[in-house]
């Protein structure tokens, strides 16, 4: 068996990390850093991003977790602590449903739910000359604020028009499917600790927006209604990359996660 490609830092209980769509492993380096002074962290590319290969039918969320649960069982970890932003969060998800026993708990960095409109508003945008070029490139750039750097911005942003188009048009259009026909039913089947670390939330225009401290959202209800006793957080004034804009704080809510796992207050590294 052919594992996507992950990179382990450290010892100790794991921790593993799933960047979003048209991302890569990278994302998370200020949280390895941080981190795998204590922890063993695998920091993975999925299908089609960064050093993992694949064709568009094989890029599905469903595919994207099996691929980390077969990271978790191949390397034959303790119980896992499963990082997803964005559509990692989804991702992190299904790892957890398909390789429960490889699952300690789980965290989501600002992830979101389409709505079944959205499915028509991607075709539009797809159909139109250039439609998809621009459509990542404006949301990516609205992705960041003007206190993110600027050197990082221009890397992410370009990063991300780099994913083959084939490869990001099924992705986008796999995330509405299983939004609307999935995301619901799987959060509720995921039988282990949950925190969500939100940023931001999309208003009427479907423009991202920064949150603040106590707001609710339809998704933030929509996990409190599957799992009452999600832990949620948001951090304020930044917006849709906390783990690189704010990674003090991210390492923070991370660390006070784990403290709060009963395996994990021991600080036994087995």
């Amino acid at each position: 068996m052919t594992l996507i490609h992950h990179v382990i830092t450290g010892s100790g209980r794991p921790i593993v990390f799933v960047h979003g769509f048209a991302c890569a492993h990278s994302d998370w380096d200020a949280q390895v850093a941080h981190l795998s002074a204590r922890h063993q962290t695998i920091a993975v590319d999925l299908r089609g991003h960064g050093a993992s290969p694949g064709s568009p039918d094989e890029c599905s969320i469903e595919r994207y977790g099996a691929d980390v649960a077969e990271v978790l069982q191949a390397i034959a970890l303790p119980p896992a602590v499963l990082v997803g932003h964005s559509m990692g969060c989804r991702v992190v998800v299904e790892a957890g449903l398909q390789a429960p026993e490889c699952t300690a708990g789980v965290i989501l960095v600002d992830g979101s739910q389409f709505a079944p409109a959205m499915r028509a508003t991607l075709r539009e945008a797809f159909a139109a000359p250039e439609g998809y070029p621009n459509l990542i490139r404006r949301w990516f750039q609205e992705m960041f604020t003007a206190k993110s750097d600027p050197t990082v911005v221009a890397s992410v942003v370009e990063r991300a028009g780099r994913l083959p188009q084939p490869i990001g048009k099924k992705v986008l259009l796999d995330l509405v499917r299983y939004d609307v026909d999935c995301l619901t039913t799987s959060l509720a089947g995921l039988h282990v600790p949950l925190m969500a670390v939100q940023t931001t939330y999309s208003d009427e225009k479907r423009e991202r927006r920064t949150m603040t401290k106590g707001q609710a959202t339809p998704y933030l209800d929509m996990l409190r209604g599957g799992t009452p006793s999600v832990r949620i957080e948001i951090v304020e004034d930044t917006l849709h990359f906390p783990q690189i804009d704010e990674p003090d704080q991210s390492n923070a809510l991370i660390e006070s996660f784990l403290a709060m796992l009963p395996a994990w207050r021991s600080g036994s590294r087995t």
